[in-house]
């Protein structure tokens, strides 16, 4: 059968977050387009789409607002055509402090007519695991991960049940491993019990790819599923006995030439980590004081400058500092007006560098992969093939290619930055 528009259309939270869980639909053979905010229904470049991600830039907003831009989008994706509905969160499930992940679940909920919704955030991948409705980040609780000193949305309670009851209005419940395991049917019938009992949400249990795989076969006839870019495994073959999904290859990027530079403003761990290896490898990098900038000297400047100066190098430009050296600044200056401040400094950069022939850009972080990408007009990105868990190679649309790798924080080895301007220069060292 000849499908007629997309077939699954997902709400992302995060810029990052939505290159995430396209690159889950890339790899389970879904041609997929991202955009950067809200598409038009009539755009060409989603026309021979089979899954439609829209990227906001909602997790750290109040949630009045994330629910209203995400049922604009919902809009968008319906018309669009779109069967099934996905909202993917990050696999730390972190919004803001008093939460938007259940007011945007509920809404969206009501607004499909859907009474139950199950929320999965699981992605074992990247070592993210729930075992009766707790999450794990590798062996670790999630409030002993680290999640816990984030500087914009800490994460100080692992029970997601009492986390998603906390924002939510409806009954939160949960589908544990031993029904997993036991099968689609089991869960169906796990999710019926759960309804009939109140339930309106249901963290789901799952420890494993399988478990994800199954848990997408069995929510098969839900038009909302919510969860990380996990819950997308088990998508597509719902489709494939019915509907004629594309045969070729749909991961494949054109090719981008031009300069390259690496922008990291994440605060993350395993950010701190990837910028510690660029910089004890003695390659060019240059630092954004944050202080400064709040002083209004000029940062942007001196660092365009120090990118000219390295011409024939790849450049790394960072905010990112150690969470002691973070939360000084965030003291002196507030937490959110010292990432607007980063944020703001690394589009302008972007910006810059794009007009003097950058043409492939590594971007470490949410906040500022989507600052970035609006600095740079990206409007819509082809995505290829996976860099690591969870990040994808793109190609952005339009008159201009652009490359890009927009990481996540907490995502990619201590080599990703290496790894990632190899995949986007099409392999060439």
């Amino acid at each position: 059968m000849t499908r007629a528009g997309a077939l699954i259309g997902c709400i992302a939270d995060d810029f990052t977050g939505a290159t995430d869980i396209a690159s889950t639909l890339v790899r389970a053979g879904m041609k997929t387009v991202q955009t950067i905010g809200i598409p038009d229904a009539d755009d060409p470049m989603i026309a021979d789409a089979e899954a439609i991600v829209v990227a906001l830039k909602s997790r750290t907003i109040a949630a009045e607002k994330a629910v209203a831009q995400s049922l604009t989008a919902l809009d968008s994706l319906r018309s669009a055509g779109c069967q099934q509905i996905v909202f993917k969160y990050c696999s730390t499930f972190d919004s803001t402090e008093k939460g938007n992940i259940g007011p945007v679940a509920e809404a969206l909920a009501k607004a499909l007519g859907q009474e139950v919704t199950i929320a999965a955030p699981s992605f074992p991948a990247n070592g993210r695991t729930v075992y009766n409705g707790h999450l794990f980040v590798g062996h670790t609780l999630l409030n002993e991960s680290g999640m816990q000193h984030h500087p914009l949305t800490p994460m100080k309670d692992a029970n997601l049940v009492r986390v998603l009851q906390a924002q939510s209005k409806g009954t939160v419940g949960l589908i544990d491993l031993s029904t997993v395991l036991k099968g689609a049917e089991q869960i169906r019938a796990g999710i019926g019990k759960a309804k009939a009992d109140g339930a309106t949400l249901l963290i789901v249990d799952a420890i494993s790819e399988a478990d994800l795989t199954v848990i997408g076969q069995a929510c098969r006839d839900h038009v909302l599923i919510t969860g990380g870019s996990g819950i997308a495994l088990g998508l597509p073959d719902n489709f494939r006995a019915s509907t004629e999904l594309s045969a070729a290859d749909a991961a494949v990027l054109p090719a981008v030439a031009g300069k390259d530079v690496v922008l990291a403003g994440s605060g993350s761990l395993r950010t701190n980590l990837q910028v510690a290896r660029w910089i004890e490898a003695e390659r060019p990098a240059y630092r954004i004081d944050v202080m400064k900038l709040a002083a209004g000297e000029p940062v942007v400047e001196e660092a365009v400058a120090f990118f000219d100066a390295h011409a024939d190098q790849t450049v790394l430009i960072y905010a990112t500092i150690p969470a002691d050296e973070l939360r000084q600044v965030q003291v002196a200056i507030g937490v959110q007006k010292a990432g607007e401040m980063v944020e703001h400094a690394l589009g302008r950069i972007a910006q810059f560098l794009k007009n003097w022939g950058v043409r492939r850009f590594v971007v470490a972080g949410g906040e500022t992969s989507g600052a970035v990408v609006q600095a740079l007009d990206v409007k819509g990105l082809r995505i290829g093939a996976p860099i690591a868990p969870g990040v994808p190679a793109t190609v952005s649309t339009g008159s201009v290619p652009l490359a890009l790798a927009l990481k996540s924080g907490n995502f990619g080895e201590a080599d990703f930055f290496e790894k990632a301007l190899l995949a986007l220069s099409g392999g060439r060292s």
